[in-house]
């Protein structure tokens, strides 16, 4: 498997086919908020003020970049995820419902974090959740935990699913309060639950990158280091031992052009120059696996 990095979107745009559609930043305070589509916002905050180019920061790495009210692409290399985990709640005729949300990677992940709300609302009646993995959103899961089929699991999955969520779970612990709620009721509180967890969650867009390593002589070092920051190219590792080396991450879909430009700025010459040539001798360019 290919090694890649996480970057969040900047200055993203779109066309009529975007994937994830309009969507804004939602300011709560100084340079916080969360991003949103844009019809979700206006439902969920009528009294906020709406404002692009927030900051956002995030605990999955990637780097943090303002974000700009616009249209993400129909692309496979862009997705959008929380950035920390965050908690909700909900009530309804004795019945508590609390949700909790988290960024992971892995089912391997989400499933620890299940086991520990298992070990910590031991006496909770049911523990339902769900979960959506990889950039496309192709690998999910929704559990009811013994409440009737469809109740659980997929209401919470259909909060996941409103705001273009990948790499997330949320599990939705309740505490029966001795009133049946019917299936129209525990859909609206399973639904209500996970929707107030993500409301009170930090949404990032990101991008996944390869990543490529620059094995260079030293006397290539100043045009090398040059042109990566010309190119303001992310550096996610660098050595200077017997040789240079810099691990840079390139988005995927710009890979290809990208290192055309990467050449071009190394020898000094125009793109369609450089396509002709192969690399400086003495660098080495090469994807790590």
């Amino acid at each position: 498997m290919r090694r890649s990095s996480k970057g969040c979107l900047k200055n993203a745009g779109g066309d009529e086919n975007s994937v994830f559609g309009f969507w804004v930043s939602v300011s709560f305070s100084g340079n916080s908020g969360v991003l949103l589509p844009e019809k979700d916002a206006q439902h969920r905050f009528p009294k906020m003020r709406f404002q692009p180019g927030e900051h956002f920061s995030d605990t999955l790495q990637c780097s943090q970049r303002s974000i700009f009210a616009g249209r993400i692409k129909n692309v496979t290399d862009a997705y959008r995820t929380i950035a920390a985990p965050s908690t909700g709640e909900f009530k309804d005729r004795g019945s508590k419902f609390i949700a909790y949300a988290w960024p992971v990677r892995t089912e391997a992940a989400a499933l620890e974090h299940l086991e520990a709300l298992r070990k910590e609302h031991f006496k909770a009646r049911h523990h339902c959740f769900a979960w959506r993995f990889d950039p496309d959103g192709n690998r999910f899961r929704a559990n009811d935990d013994g409440e009737p089929s469809g109740t659980a699991g997929r209401p919470i999955l259909g909060q996941i699913d409103s705001l273009s969520l990948t790499y997330v779970v949320v599990v939705v612990v309740r505490y029966f309060g001795g009133t049946l709620l019917g299936t129209s009721g525990l859909i609206n509180a399973y639904r209500e639950a996970a929707a107030e967890a993500l409301r009170n969650a930090e949404i990032i867009a990101c991008l996944v990158k390869d990543v490529f390593r620059l094995d260079f002589d030293y006397a290539l070092m100043p045009d090398v280091m040059n042109a990566v920051k010309k190119l303001e190219l992310e550096i996610l590792r660098q050595n200077f031992e017997d040789r240079g080396q810099l691990e840079i991450g390139i988005r995927q879909s710009e890979k290809a052009a990208t290192l055309l430009r990467l050449k071009a700025q190394l020898w000094k010459v125009s793109e369609e120059e450089a396509a002709g040539v192969d690399w400086p001798s003495g660098l080495i360019v090469k994807l790590v696996e």
